[in-house]
Order: C-alpha cells, then structure tokens, then sequence
C-alpha cells in the first residue's frame, strides 16, 4: 500500500499541538511531537501529575513543553492543530473543549503511525484476550527469527518506538477501544478482532458506540490486507463489508497440542495469533514451538501455588462477567471462587447455570456485594468479607484435595486496589504467606 493512502498528515513545525494526560502516552506524545517542530502543550487535570516525578516534568520544561496542571479550558485548544488525548480521555468530553474546526483529535497510536516508515502493523482488539493474543503473536514471530516489537495499550507508546530510531521487522499493537476511536488512517497488514461484549460503557456512550469503535481496526484496510474476526462477530462483520480478507476464528481448535495455558478461549487465543503470524510467513512448526514455551500472563489464569491439592489461580484481570464466564469454563475440577470490587455492569444471573455446574463456594470480599448475593445467593454457599486477604484464608480453610481456588473478581480493582495488578499481586501475597 502507497505511504500516501495509509497516512494521515504530520505536524508541521511550529503548529500549535495539544496533549491531554501525563501519563506515558502523552509523554511520548509530547516528545515526539517536539522532535516534530511543533509547539507542545501538555495538560493533566490533576494537579499533582507530576508529585514524584519532579525531573521529568522539568526535562520536558527543557525540551520546550509547556506544562498545565488542573482543570482544562476550551481557550487551552483554541490555537490547536493537533490535540492528542489519553487513552482514558472520552473522546466526547474532549469535543466539548475542542471547538475550532481545523483542529484534529488524533490517538497517540494514530500520531506515532504516521511516523513509521513502512514496518508492517499486526495489531489486536477485542473486549478479551488482546494482551494474550498479541503477546502470542509476537512470541511466534520471534519463534521465527523476526526483530518484533511488542507494545501500544500493553505497555510500550508506539510513540516510543518511532523515537528509539529502531527498525523491527513487525511491529505487533495491542489496541483499545479508546484508542481506536480517536485513529482515522491506522492501517494494520493484519487486525484481529477477538471478541466484543458489554464494556467501558462508562467511557463510551452506548454498546453501538464501542462496537464502531472495535471495527475502526478493518476501516483503512484493502484487499491486501488479511481481517482476522471472532466466529461469533460473523453477522455484525458481514454487514460492514470489509474489503480485506477475511478468516473468521472458533472456538474449537486443537491446532496446538502442547500449551501451559487453560482454558478454551486460550485456544481460540492462539488460533487467532497463528492465522495471523502464517500471513508474515511463520511456519506451523515454529508458531507450535512458541505456544509450548509460551507461559501464562500474570494476572490471567495464573497458577500461582498447588498446595496440598488445592490450585490457586489468579485472573485479577477477570473485570467483566464475559470473562468471568471464560474463567469458570477453563476449569473441569470444583471451584471456590473469589468476586468483589468495582461493578462495571453485566448480566450476573446469564452465568446461573455455570455457577451451579462448576462452583461449590462463594467469597466475596470489597465492595459490589449487592449484585452477587441477589443474582446467586439460593444457588451456592456465599459469605462476604471486608479484604481479599480475609476471603483467601476462609476458602483456603474449606479446600479439599483436587479444588481450585479462583480469583476471578468480574469487577475494576478500584474499591481497594490501585489496579488490578496490584489486587493480583495482593492475591500471590496471600497465598504465599499460607501455613
């Protein structure tokens, strides 16, 4: 595909760019818009953005970003030919301060494309799965002898990599809703799409809205490009006709045989990652020698301990009831389950009848008890407890030989965690410290 077709324009230097968020993304942001030309100004609504990282802010001071902390005002983007928002920025909220009609709201990850040269992009959504399946994607390719980098909402800006001056062979993206509301040319050689269930509808303002999000990955794409969907989009994707090629993916390959990961969406995760590694040339033999030695991701069906029979298994990063679901159905043996925390909405009562089919005992620790006890209070033993620490000890103390003692919350962390990393790494805490 011509650079002209799949870029959206630069910024020319000394034009007026906005960044919103000082997160890492902006930073890079920020940068790489000075390396640019460009005037930088960066905005964070907390005015303690920078409590802690006093250095940085006065290196960006250096390099000519002019700093903002506090509430935005529309007469901050007045003069703006860019504005670049954080990833946990509404688009929405952004269009209410930005008013002038020559000023172009672009991602970070729309930004940093169009200043790649011409590597090509593998990149990967869906509601479930992203961070494994890019993570898979970029395990094969390496399996295959490629410089790959691995980065976008897992981790590293692509803004980051367009500065390192490094060239890779496949640049492999995780990409989010968010930042895919905000990318008008992103152009991936192959886009997956895994999945889409009720989420972030506190961020986006309707389903309709976050499902148009998700296929913005297909929108740029040609012939040449390859589409890679969930079987279960198959009608939704139909109706939008796609031009690139499409390979719809279901849930019931046994394609890789050896894997240290549970359950069958994890199969399903790597048939997803093969069709598209193949597409760069990765030979089945390498992509299966990559799932062998490919170990769980912290914080999604980790085993953390076995003790005395008993399996311990944190999925921190379990948010939603859909993935709730995909953690009770990776188990074949009882489980004792651990929710509680932030509800972000769902359909609690839809899971009635795996809960009776895989779950013996209940505890609920944090908040949101209310919507657990009222969709499964007749169907299983449940107790609620104030920390995780004091649910841990109690489930512990009720295990028997062959049970799995599962933290699967299907709620955000932010009741008493800053994350759920922080929750997940709480969880190995305890269970470590158990007698």
């Amino acid at each position: 595909m011509a650079l002209e077709k799949t870029r959206g324009r630069q910024l020319r230097s000394g034009e007026q760019a906005v960044v919103v968020g000082a997160g890492r993304s902006g930073i890079a942001a920020s940068r790489l818009l000075r390396r640019a030309g460009g005037k930088v100004r960066l905005l964070d609504s907390n005015p303690k953005a920078f409590l802690g990282r006093e250095i940085l802010a006065e290196e960006l001071t250096a390099l000519g970003v002019e700093i903002h902390l506090g509430p935005h005002s529309s007469q901050q983007f007045d003069d703006a030919s860019f504005v670049v928002p954080s990833p946990g920025m509404p688009v929405a909220r952004l269009e209410g301060l930005v008013t002038a009609d020559a000023t172009e709201i672009v991602a970070e990850m729309e930004l940093a494309w169009r200043y790649l040269d011409d590597e090509p992009v593998l990149a990967v959504t869906g509601t479930s799965g992203k961070t494994t399946t890019a993570s898979l994607a970029a395990a094969m390719l390496h399996a295959q002898g490629y410089d790959v980098f691995l980065g976008g909402n897992i981790g590293t800006p692509l803004s980051e990599y367009v500065l390192s001056g490094r060239k890779a062979d496949v640049l492999v993206l995780e990409v989010s809703s968010f930042q895919l509301q905000a990318c008008s040319t992103f152009c991936p050689r192959a886009g997956i799409l895994l999945n889409i269930s009720p989420n972030h509808l506190d961020y986006h303002k309707d389903m309709a809205e976050y499902v148009e999000a998700k296929f913005r990955l297909f929108r740029c794409q040609d012939e040449g490009d390859l589409a890679i969907i969930g079987e279960s989009l198959k009608k939704e994707t139909e109706q939008r006709h796609l031009k690139a090629r499409k390979v719809y993916v279901g849930d019931g390959s046994k394609r890789f045989l050896h894997s240290q990961l549970l359950g069958a969406h994890n199969r399903f995760n790597e048939e997803a990652a093969w069709q598209a590694c193949r597409f760069f040339g990765v030979t089945e033999k390498n992509a299966s020698r990559a799932v062998a030695q490919f170990a769980p991701l912290p914080n999604r069906l980790e085993c953390v301990a076995n003790r005395k029979g008993v399996l311990y298994v944190n999925d921190s990063k379990c948010t939603t009831v859909s993935s709730l679901q995909v953690a009770l159905e990776a188990f074949d043996r009882p489980v004792r389950l651990l929710c509680g925390g932030k509800f972000k909405g769902g359909n609690l009562a839809s899971l009635v009848n795996l809960v009776q089919e895989k779950v013996c005992e209940v505890a609920l620790f944090g908040a949101s008890r209310e919507h657990f006890e009222k969709a499964w209070q007749q169907l299983v033993p449940m107790t609620w407890h104030e920390t995780l620490e004091s649910a841990v000890r109690f489930l512990s103390a009720n295990a028997r030989e062959g049970d799995v003692v599962l933290l699967a919350p299907a709620t955000a962390s932010f009741d008493l965690y800053k994350n759920y990393e922080e929750r997940g790494a709480d969880f190995r805490r305890i269970v470590g410290s158990l007698a």
